[in-house]
Parts: structure tokens; C-alpha cells; sequence
């Protein structure tokens, strides 16, 4: 190896590990943050020049949904024959794997929007399609100020609630988004919204009341009736993930709960959410969740 060669490979190493190294971003405001989480909320205010405007291009979209209300100036959603523009009043909804392409309006000075990240529970799924929709992203716009007012409250409430430290503040929070869901719903013409498959939402409380148990997909398809390819293609179109990975966000979500709120040890509640192999278990939810079961319960547990 000659010396160039021995400076490059030296280099390259140098920088391999200053990725590694590099701190994980916590503002989820700020490009790099991961959303590796059941539930993030917030308000991003944009004004003309300032460090937050810029805009946001996830081609790939995100593996949950973010629901948005502009509260104040105007956004600019999409490019090109699909741009459209949000004003206060304005609701959005980006599901899974969506395009997000949004910035403040060139025409505005600013575009103040609240939102909130999450992973819905399983009974959602009929609250999640709205009708009236542009490219995937459902569109919503509250008739009055009043009604402005009301939302804008119900997202406030829901950054608060999530952000106290106290064992239930997640579970609180989401509450409080099932009620901003409900209210859309409500906000918004009944009979404009698809109904959910019958057979879709029963593969979810089958999978629901049986976390701890294996069903394979096949087994779950004949339960309800359908061919394995029919069943895995209407719930990754209806409830926007595959079927492995809604159970695997329903086993944390209760493991998360069992973690906060009863002294099982971190075996006993991997077992209750269906990984018998406690090293396993400990492996995924650090995955999905940042820390392990035993940091998590720590962190949950009141002084």
C-alpha cells in the first residue's frame, strides 16, 4: 500500500467513526431526528430567513402517521400540478409511507403549524381515511374559529400531557389524540369515509387479544376467511403496515405499559407480550423504543 493509498484508507476510517460517534438528534424539529418512537408532538414555527425554513422532503414518507393544523400565516404543500396551500383552519394527515414535501408559502412570511407523530392503536383504522385526500395525505378544514380554537387546544393539551414526567403521560396523551381523531371524524362528513374491512378489523382483535401467542399469517387469514396474500395486501392498504409489524408495535405498547405500571421483571412481561427469550425480547424494544426495558421502567418510574 503506498502512502496515498494508506492516507485514504486512514481518512475514511477517521470519518467512519466520527458518524458513529455523532449524537443521535433530539429535536424533532431539526433534520437527523429519527422518529423511532409510538408518539412525538410539537409546534414548528417558521418565519421567513429563519433556521426552520427549509423544507421538509421525505420522498419515502415515515413509518407512522403525522396529523398537522396550521395555526398561523400559510404552507405550501407538494411542487408542482399537486401544490396546494394550508391556512389556518387547516388539518392534514400523512400516513404511513406518504410523500412529505412541504415549506412556508414563498408568498407568506411565516407558517406556524402544530403536529403530532404517532403509531395508531388498532381501532383507529377508521378514523385514519379521510376522504378527501392529494397524493395520500388526507385534507381537512374546520369550518369556524371556534372550531380552531377547540384543535388548536386538543394539540396543545396532547404536547403538554406527553411531555410530563409521570408513569401515565403517554398513555394520556394518546387519550387525547383519539379524541382529536374522533373530533375530525366528527368535523368531517360521515358518509364521505370509507369503513374499514370487516375482516381486517377482526384480524386486529384477534391479534389484539392474543399478543403473547404466534399466529402465523396463514392461521390469522383462515380465522378470518380470507387467502393469506388477500388478507396481508388489505391490511397493509387499510391500516398502512404489514401485519408482523402491527403486532410488534402492539407487544411494545404493552410492554411499555406492563413496564410502568406493575413490578413484573422484564422476563415475566416479554413473555406476556409473546418473546419467551428475555435477551430477545430486551433486543426489539430497544430497537423500537431507544432504551432498554430496565432503562425504560426507570425512566417511567416516578422519584
Amino acid at each position: 500500500m503506498d502512502h496515498a493509498d494508506f492516507f485514504t484508507e486512514k481518512l475514511f476510517s477517521a470519518m467512519s467513526s466520527m458518524q458513529k460517534d455523532k449524537p443521535k438528534q433530539l429535536n424533532p424539529l431539526l433534520p437527523g431526528y429519527a422518529f423511532d418512537v409510538f408518539l412525538v408532538s410539537g409546534m414548528t414555527p417558521i418565519e421567513q430567513g429563519s433556521a426552520l425554513d427549509f423544507i421538509i422532503d421525505r420522498p419515502l414518507g415515515m413509518k407512522g402517521f403525522i396529523v398537522n393544523l396550521t395555526i398561523k400565516g400559510k404552507g405550501q404543500i407538494f411542487g408542482g400540478e399537486q401544490a396546494f396551500t394550508v391556512e389556518p383552519g387547516d388539518l392534514l394527515l400523512f400516513p404511513p409511507a406518504a410523500v412529505h414535501h412541504y415549506c412556508r408559502a414563498p408568498d407568506a412570511k411565516e407558517w406556524y403549524h402544530r403536529w403530532v407523530y404517532f403509531r395508531p392503536r388498532a381501532y383507529w383504522a377508521d378514523w385514519l381515511k379521510w376522504p378527501r385526500r392529494v397524493e395520500n395525505v388526507g385534507r381537512l378544514n374546520l369550518a369556524d374559529s371556534q372550531l380552531l380554537l377547540e384543535f388548536d387546544r386538543l394539540f396543545l393539551d396532547i404536547e403538554e400531557t406527553h411531555k410530563q414526567i409521570r408513569p401515565m403521560s403517554e398513555q394520556l396523551a394518546m387519550n387525547l389524540l383519539e379524541r382529536l381523531l374522533i373530533r375530525c371524524y366528527e368535523a368531517s362528513s360521515l358518509t364521505d369515509y370509507p369503513t374499514v374491512d370487516h375482516r381486517v378489523h377482526e384480524a386486529c382483535q384477534i391479534l389484539s387479544e392474543s399478543l403473547s401467542s404466534e399466529i402465523s399469517v396463514e392461521a390469522l387469514a383462515e380465522k378470518v376467511f380470507l387467502s393469506p396474500s388477500r388478507l396481508a395486501h388489505l391490511f397493509r392498504e387499510q391500516v398502512g403496515v404489514s401485519i408482523v409489524r402491527w403486532r410488534e408495535d402492539q407487544r411494545i405498547i404493552r410492554a411499555k405499559l406492563l413496564l410502568q405500571t406493575t413490578p413484573m421483571s422484564v422476563a415475566v412481561i416479554g413473555q406476556q407480550v409473546g418473546y419467551d427469550d428475555q435477551l430477545y425480547f430486551s433486543r426489539v424494544f430497544k430497537k423500537r423504543v431507544g432504551v432498554s426495558p430496565t432503562e425504560y421502567r426507570k425512566c417511567a418510574t416516578p422519584l
